[in-house]
């Protein structure tokens, strides 16, 4: 969906550290923002962010492990 070039630049618009990408979501762990991917296009955009919870980013947190297992 996003290429791997593209994800080694993009960033958090909030505090400009990377993000991961998780399903069809770029997550970053550190504010626990959400960012929607549509038709293959990120919104970066920090008024469009959803914020997560504690389950959820478990959860997220769970998914980015097992697709990278380093």
């Amino acid at each position: 969906m996003i290429d791997d070039a593209l994800l080694s630049i993009l960033v958090c618009p909030a505090d400009r550290g990377p993000l991961l990408l998780i399903d069809d979501t770029l997550y970053n762990p550190r504010l626990r923002r959400a960012y929607r991917i549509e038709d293959g296009i990120p919104v970066l955009l920090v008024d469009e962010a959803r914020e997560v919870g504690d389950d959820e980013h478990a959860s997220l947190m769970a998914r980015a492990n097992q697709a990278d297992p380093r």
